[in-house]
Formats: structure tokens, C-alpha cells, sequence
């Protein structure tokens, strides 16, 4: 989770979002993604979805069991379609999000009984860390907006 909280930091300091994933293979980290949509122009360009991508490129596979990934924000309903159909075995995330998250907060993609793949799930892992990253961004986004 260390790594996925640096790559958070990168996406603050572009002036997104900070949420940081990446995507590993046992040891081997197959792809690394930070938030990136309004630099890329891009709404799918979640920390997830850009890990996902890398590592499908990197395993030549847009299938990629037995991988875990390790986000600092709970997947949104978008991601967590993405890492269902990308087949990944397991995610780990840090700060829960109350008003989009689908790994149990809002919703449960992620282990919803119908649908073909279910993912393990284990949420809350440097919370803390996680949460004061995006709580400082945000504040000190609203404190510039109040500036003359």
C-alpha cells in the first residue's frame, strides 16, 4: 500500500485527485496508475482503470487472475466493472468512499452474487493515510476557491 499511497501523491501533485493503485503478480507489480482524468481528458482515467490498463499491456492480457490490487480509495462502480471483467483475484483498498463506492460502502460489485467473477475484498488498510490525502486535497482546494 506504500507504493499506491506514493502514486497518490504523484496525482496530487498534477492537481488531481489523489488516488493512487497499482496491480501485482505475487511480487511483481504489473501496472501502476495515479489519477489522471483531467490531465488525459479523460473520465475513465481512474488510478484503477490505469493500472488495469498498464498491466493487461504488460501481461498481454486483458484477463488477469490471481493478481491483487491496491488502491487508497474504495473502486467507484466504473472501476469495480473494470477489475470484475479484468478477472483480478483480490483488492485492497484504503479509505472507504460513502458516496460512491462499490466494494460494500454504496454498493457491492465486487462480490455481487450474479455476476460471473467476485473479487475478495479487504478495505481499510492505511485508512487513515489514505483519507488525510484526500481530505487535505479537498480543503485545500475549497480554501483557494474562497481567495480573492
Amino acid at each position: 500500500m506504500g507504493l499506491a499511497l506514493a502514486l497518490a501523491r504523484r496525482a496530487e501533485a498534477a492537481g488531481e485527485v489523489p488516488v493512487g493503485a497499482l496491480l501485482v503478480l505475487g511480487e511483481e507489480v504489473l501496472g501502476e496508475g495515479w489519477n489522471q482524468p483531467v490531465a488525459s481528458h479523460d473520465p475513465t482515467a481512474h488510478a484503477e482503470v490505469v493500472a488495469l490498463r498498464a498491466a493487461a499491456v504488460r501481461a498481454a492480457n486483458y484477463r488477469l487472475p490471481g493478481t491483487t490490487l491496491y488502491v487508497t480509495l474504495e473502486p467507484c462502480p466504473m472501476c469495480a466493472g473494470a477489475i470484475v471483467h479484468a478477472r483480478v483475484a483480490r483488492v485492497v483498498y484504503g479509505a472507504r468512499d460513502p458516496r460512491a463506492g462499490a466494494a460494500g460502502s454504496v454498493l457491492n460489485v465486487l462480490e455481487h452474487p450474479v455476476l460471473n467473477h467476485r473479487a475478495k475484498v479487504l478495505g481499510g488498510v492505511e485508512a487513515e493515510t489514505s483519507a488525510m490525502l484526500l481530505t487535505d486535497f479537498f480543503r485545500a482546494r475549497r480554501g483557494a476557491a474562497r481567495r480573492p
